[in-house]
């Protein structure tokens, strides 16, 4: 059975092979835009869900037996839900903004059991965490933007990388802000009767 990441962020790859497994990478194509636009009113943790979800169906045809995770984060902040920024004055003034405030990461997985080319099995859910923002100067913002990550990632801010210099905290599972929890896959394994100690290799 194969395990299989929905996603082409190096950063969840990493965090799944520093935890033992080596998933197979496939990338959806979904259109994150069109599916939030046509959820209208949705509460943030089903947003970031409904993403999760499109991500793993998107590439779970292409296997026949096989466990496939998909994952989307986004930041809660100000009462807005926003995920990477569009361009270098976006990251930049969102930076601003949040600079010694604080939002929570949601990140959403949805977990697909296939079986038979089917889809047989599904378990999902959220982690929230919290982000304790410090207060970066205005040339230390500017020199973090010209850098490019803040534009490739959620809420422009990275916790593993150059970003973790501007985080004070985080109140939550640290992983989960690196784009998948640890803790949370475990558990949604579990329902699908899966032992996370399965998938680790050269065990």
């Amino acid at each position: 059975m194969l395990f299989v990441l929905a996603s082409q962020s190096p950063a969840r790859l990493g965090v799944l092979r520093a935890a033992g497994t080596d998933p197979v990478v496939r990338v959806s194509g979904v259109d994150e835009d069109a599916i939030i636009a046509g959820l209208g009113e949705a509460k943030p943790v089903d947003v970031v869900l409904a993403l999760a979800e499109a991500k793993a169906r998107e590439v779970a045809g292409e296997f026949e037996d096989a466990l496939v995770i998909g994952c989307d984060s986004m930041l809660h902040f100000g009462g807005e839900l926003v995920g990477k920024p569009a361009s270098a004055e976006v990251a930049r003034e969102r930076w601003r903004r949040m600079a010694g405030g604080s939002g929570e990461l949601l990140t959403g997985h949805a977990l697909l059991r296939v079986r038979g080319g089917e889809v047989v099995g599904v378990a999902a859910g959220t982690e929230g965490t919290v982000i304790r923002f410090g207060a970066p100067s205005e040339a230390e913002i500017e020199a973090y933007v010209a850098t490019g990550e803040p534009l490739k990632v959620a809420g422009a801010f990275t916790l593993d990388g150059l970003g973790g210099w501007f985080v004070d905290g985080v109140d939550g599972d640290p992983s989960s802000v690196i784009g998948i929890s640890l803790p949370l896959l475990r558990r949604l394994l579990g329902e699908l009767g899966v032992s996370v100690a399965s998938l680790w290799v050269n065990r």
